[in-house]
C-alpha cells in the first residue's frame, strides 16, 4: 500500500543535534529513530516503504514563524511536505497564514504546549479563524505530552467549543485524539467533523478503544501519522496494518485521506 506519513519532525541540520538531544533528554528514554535531519527522515521512509511525509515544524515564540517558512521552502520537495507554524501571540496572524499560503505550503501546525495555550482559550480563536479561513489543514497535537507530564491544554474536551465556532476547519488531532486520552476522545469528540491522526496511538490504546473509534468515526478522517523519529515508524505501520479494518479501509488511512487533506501539489 502507498503510505503518506501526515505527521513526523525534521530539523535544519545546523540544529538537529541539539533539538534532537534536547527533546531526547525530556521524553523519559524515548528514543530517536534518526539524527532529526531530513536526510535522516528520507531514509528512514525509504527504509519502510513511506512515499511522502509532512514535517510538522513548532514555532514556540512568535519570531520562529518566518524562520520556520523560510526552512520549509528550501526543504520541501514532491516527498517533503513541510508544515507552517505560526504563534497564537503574533502581531499580526493573519499575515503569517498569508504568506505561508502565498508560498504555497500546505498546512499549519500547531502545539498547545510547546506554544503555552489551551486549546479552548478565545486568545487562539483568532488564529483558528485565519487558518480556516485559509482552507489549510491544521495539525494539531491533543491529549497530554510526554515532556509536559498531565498538563491539560490540549485535552480532547477542549476542542469542543473549536469544533462549533470553527466548522469549516480542517482540523487533524493528532495521536488518535489523544495521547493517553483516547477515553476523553471517545466520551466528547468521536464521531464529530474532525480527523485524527495514528501517530503514538500504538502501545496507548487498547483493543477495545481502537475497535470504538473505528466503529464510531468516520474511517475518511483518520490518517496516518508515525510521529517520526518518535513514534517507531514500523510500530506505528504494524498498528494500521493490524486494525480490524478492510483493506480499501487501510487504503485510506495510509494515503488516500491525507493526500485529500493536503490538496493537489
Amino acid at each position: 500500500m502507498r503510505i503518506l506519513d501526515f505527521h513526523t519532525h525534521a530539523f535544519p541540520d545546523s540544529l538537529a543535534e541539539r533539538a534532537i538531544g534536547a527533546l531526547a533528554a525530556a521524553s523519559n528514554g524515548v528514543q530517536p529513530e534518526t539524527d532529526g535531519t531530513v536526510g535522516g527522515l528520507l531514509a528512514l521512509m525509504d527504509k519502510h516503504g513511506v512515499e511522502k511525509a509532512v514535517i510538522a515544524s513548532i514555532a514556540t515564540k512568535p519570531e520562529q514563524a518566518p524562520k520556520i517558512l523560510d526552512w520549509s521552502l528550501q526543504v520541501r520537495s514532491h516527498r517533503i511536505i513541510p508544515f507552517a507554524s505560526v504563534h497564537p501571540d503574533s502581531a499580526d496572524i493573519p499575515r503569517d497564514i498569508e504568506r505561508a499560503v502565498a508560498a504555497g505550503l500546505r498546512g499549519i501546525k500547531l502545539h498547545p504546549l510547546y506554544q503555552n495555550f489551551n486549546v479552548d482559550d478565545p486568545r487562539a480563536f483568532p488564529l483558528y479563524d485565519a487558518i480556516q479561513e485559509s482552507g489549510l489543514p491544521l495539525l494539531i497535537h491533543a491529549g497530554y505530552d510526554i515532556a509536559f507530564g498531565d498538563q491539560d491544554h490540549a485535552a480532547p474536551n477542549r476542542f469542543i467549543p473549536v469544533l462549533a465556532n470553527f466548522p469549516r476547519l480542517k482540523m487533524v488531532m493528532a495521536h488518535f485524539g489523544g495521547w493517553r486520552q483516547v477515553g476523553v476522545f471517545l466520551e466528547t469528540i468521536v464521531g464529530k467533523d474532525v480527523y485524527i491522526d495514528t501517530s503514538f496511538a500504538s502501545g496507548y490504546c487498547t483493543g477495545a478503544q481502537v475497535r470504538d473509534v473505528l466503529s464510531r468515526h468516520d474511517a475518511q478522517r483518520i490518517v496516518f501519522g508515525s510521529d517520526a523519529p518518535w513514534g517507531g515508524m514500523s510500530k506505528q505501520i504494524a498498528f494500521v496494518e493490524e486494525l480490524p479494518a478492510s483493506d480499501a479501509v487501510k487504503e485510506r488511512i495510509f494515503y488516500h485521506n491525507g493526500a485529500a487533506l493536503l490538496g493537489p501539489e
